[in-house]
């Protein structure tokens, strides 16, 4: 999906006079393009996958620590991704930019497709959190496991889990702001 919104942004730009796309219609892709790769490609695939596969592996262990909710946060993210490529097709997609900045987000341009964008990253920061909590804990509590020192991959993991730890409730307030102001115009 991030690779097809990026051939779309691309192929616009090949002739800008040709209006390929509308000016509206290029504004929800290139949200969307930025929003899957960041959220849907880089998180889960970068931090999540190499680190489900690596993270055991280097510490000699047999599974992370807590795998059902290491399974949790993998089960979330279709569902997100479906609410994110929903609010694409819903009304003229959401135009507000990767960083959601309102007045772009405001209720004045965007109708339910920005709601279920906002849906959208609260699971997929919902997912990564707990993915980051899994990756902490597994990290702490197992690497005396192996009984030798922490390679420079599980630290990496595990200062990228704490930094996402911190960011990502402030990215869910911020979330929660925009929804109440969309909603109870509450500034």
């Amino acid at each position: 999906a991030g690779t097809s919104f990026s051939s779309l942004i691309r192929w616009s730009l090949y002739n800008p006079g040709a209006k390929f796309l509308d000016p509206v219609t290029y504004n929800a892709v290139v949200t969307s393009h930025a929003l899957v790769m960041i959220f849907f490609f880089v998180m889960p695939v970068m931090i999540g996958g190499f680190g489900n596969w690596l993270i055991p592996l280097m510490l000699q262990v047999a599974d992370m620590q807590f795998p059902r909710l290491n399974a949790f946060s993998f089960w979330v993210l279709p569902g997100s991704l479906y609410l994110m490529l929903m609010s694409n097709i819903v009304e003229n997609g959401v135009g507000a930019g990767w960083t959601i900045y309102p007045p772009l987000s405001t209720y004045s341009y965007h109708g339910v497709c920005m709601d279920l964008a906002i849906l959208s990253l609260h699971l997929a920061g919902i997912s990564s959190i707990f993915s980051s909590i899994n990756f902490m804990v597994t990290i702490s509590n197992m690497r005396s496991v192996g009984g030798h020192l922490l390679a420079l991959f599980p630290w990496s993991i595990k200062v990228t889990s704490f930094l996402l730890l911190t960011t990502l409730p402030v990215l869910a307030g911020g979330l929660t702001m925009l929804l109440t102001d969309r909603h109870f115009n509450t500034s």
